[in-house]
């Protein structure tokens, strides 16, 4: 299981038949109805039957209603634990929250982002992705909206240490260099979601060249991740202010520290190109002006 079973309801939607979906999308909207109601009641509310309810927790991966129902119980206490810990009676954000109310909730959402997807990471995936990577003649990244500054960001670092790796925005600039990908090679496509066209597309084309795939998304079970040799995945909710929109970017931003760290540990010539790109970009700078004394 997840680190969180109201992340993994979110993750599990792309798989659900749409009887269990409707169930999914209740409790994603009111994660409570699950403490407070039976199955029967829950049943009657998503208008199915008790057999689909009972279906879809197994599919979550649970011998039944009542152990999901418990599960839920404990991530809904540690969740509202952590609201006191923020100093927040709810977590939503709404149209009349005051400067400090937003702050307080961003932050929130952001740390339980990070939170979660630490806790839900596959340590021994990440070393993979890492040993990919490491053994690389060259790696391309695939990231469009949101995700594609975390793919810009990750482009950036491995470039510092000297990795070949590429980064478009441009759609067809990346179908190009995904159709030049080789067996050595690696491509990297990020979505939240994992339905994003482009991302899918560019993926494809570099998996059917050849090249060793990579996912982040948050949904392990979304076309994106089917694509991938390898998934990582990040635990990031939606809410009213696309909430999921920032905390995903958060939590792609940390998974993606998590896999450059791990890649600079593996090689022993990070150092000197990092004082030489350091050096050359500190040239490039502004000198500062003081202002004359008296």
């Amino acid at each position: 299981m997840s680190a969180n079973v109201l992340s993994e309801v979110r993750q599990a939607l792309p798989r659900l038949s749409s009887a269990e979906a409707r169930v999914a999308d209740a409790i994603i909207a009111d994660p409570g109805i699950v403490v407070d109601l039976t199955i029967t009641e829950l049943a009657i509310v998503c208008n199915t039957s008790l057999s689909t309810v009972a279906r879809f927790c197994q599919t979550l991966g649970y011998s039944g209603y009542r152990e999901f129902r418990m599960e839920v119980a404990g991530a809904l206490s540690r969740e509202a634990a952590e609201r006191d810990r923020f100093g927040l009676a709810d977590s939503d954000i709404g149209a009349d929250d005051s400067a400090e109310d937003v702050v307080a909730k961003i932050a929130f959402h952001e740390v339980l982002a990070i939170e979660q997807t630490v806790k839900g990471l596959d340590t021994v995936v990440l070393d993979q992705v890492v040993d990919a990577i490491v053994g690389a003649g060259h790696v391309d990244l695939y990231g469009f909206g949101a995700s594609g500054l975390t793919a810009q960001d990750l482009q950036q670092k491995l470039a510092r240490i000297g990795i070949s790796a590429a980064c478009s925005v441009d759609v067809h600039l990346a179908l190009v260099s995904a159709a030049l990908r080789k067996p050595t090679d690696v491509a990297i496509g990020i979505s939240h979601s994992g339905l994003t066209a482009e991302t899918h597309h560019t993926l494809e084309v570099a998996r059917d060249a050849g090249a060793t795939t990579v996912a982040i998304t948050n949904s392990p079970d979304s076309p994106l991740a089917e694509l991938a040799d390898f998934v990582l995945t990040t635990h990031a909710r939606e809410s009213t202010y696309r909430m999921g929109a920032m905390s995903s970017r958060i939590a792609q931003l940390a998974l993606v520290d998590f896999l450059f760290v791990r890649v600079a540990q593996r090689r022993d010539d990070v150092a000197a190109p990092l004082r030489r790109t350091r050096e050359v970009t500190a040239s490039h700078r502004i000198p500062s002006r003081r202002r004359p004394a008296g």
